[in-house]
């Protein structure tokens, strides 16, 4: 797959599409009936961000990810959060090696291309927040060292939203540095039903084998990076992070980092569906998504049972759309 310069992006998104369309197809060999949620994902690996599925039990978050992760052939580990859970289980930890009389650095599981943290508000904050510089700086330091992590690297993590105890809510810092957070839903009667029979024999994630590698991976992210996004949708990008702020039902508005990555979000969705640019209905399907977890409501709206996601589609219709040809 190549990638064009001077704007010419075409052909690299002919070579994006061809190897997307088997992404989703090997995905949605597990993942029945959630055409929508499988792209999401996807989405987000191509914006270089880090995915939350927030849903009850038995919906099949940890088989996305997992599919996600088992259908590009590059390096995979899985942390199953824990409240005993110490921060260098994630890092690693750097261990004196009596032979060579040396400390010496183990790594721990978060040296993958791909870390699937199950549960992770399971953790206490204190293991959580090892969490925060690699997602946001592609890097880990321990006892002073820095180690860069390999591209592309994407964290998707789970959480259950219903069953509390003995949980601990994600900090606001944490939240914010996922891209989107995505809920599965109940799938649809024929969907149950095909799940019925599909997973009636061995599972299909065992049968499922990869269909692009990390250089691929890296190759469309670099092709998403040259989407174009006119001046005037910036602005409405920004337009709608700034109404969070200024919302009276919210205490706490998106961040600039949360403006970066909806644009970031919205060149990945429009090179998914084989546009060299971005257009207004791009920032507004992940609008919700990409901003929603990132909002604190005000007691008095969560007395009248107001999520911050009604409250950001109310503001997709408030906020004019501007003329994105300009």
């Amino acid at each position: 797959m190549s990638v064009s310069t001077h704007g010419d992006i075409g052909r690299g998104l002919d070579g994006l599409a061809q190897i997307s369309s088997k992404i989703l197809g090997a995905i949605e060999s597990v993942i029945e009936g959630k055409p929508d949620v499988v792209r999401l994902a996807l989405t987000v690996l191509l914006a270089e961000g880090h995915l939350l599925i927030e849903d009850v039990p038995g919906v099949g978050k940890t088989m996305l990810a997992k599919a996600l992760a088992k259908s590009i052939d590059c390096s995979v580990r899985r942390v199953q959060f824990t409240p005993d859970l110490l921060p260098s289980d994630i890092t690693g930890v750097s261990a004196y090696n009596q032979e060579r009389r040396e400390f010496e650095f183990k790594p721990g599981p978060v040296f993958a291309n791909i870390v699937v943290g199950d549960e992770i508000n399971r953790a206490s904050p204190k293991t959580q927040s090892a969490l925060l510089e690699c997602m946001e700086e592609r890097q880990v330091t321990v006892d002073g060292h820095t180690y860069p992590l390999d591209a592309p690297f994407m964290v998707i993590a789970t959480q259950n939203p219903v069953e509390m105890e003995g949980t601990y809510p994600l900090p606001e810092a944490q939240r914010d540095r996922f891209t989107a957070r995505i809920a599965m839903g109940y799938p649809e009667p024929a969907a149950e039903l095909e799940m019925l029979d599909v997973h009636g024999g061995p599972s299909p994630l065992d049968r499922l084998q990869p269909v692009a590698q990390d250089g691929d991976v890296r190759a469309m992210i670099e092709v998403v990076r040259e989407v174009h996004i006119a001046p005037a949708l910036r602005g409405y990008a920004i337009a709608l992070v700034t109404a969070t702020r200024d919302h009276p039902e919210l205490r706490l508005g998106a961040s600039p980092r949360a403006t970066l990555q909806l644009v970031r979000a919205a060149r990945a969705y429009a090179a998914l569906d084989d546009r060299e640019y971005v257009l207004p209905d791009d920032l507004q399907r992940l609008a919700v998504p990409v901003l929603a977890h990132r909002l604190l409501p005000t007691a008095e709206a969560q007395v009248q049972r107001r999520s911050p996601a009604q409250i950001v589609a109310e503001l997709i219709e408030r906020v004019p759309v501007p003329d994105h040809r300009r």
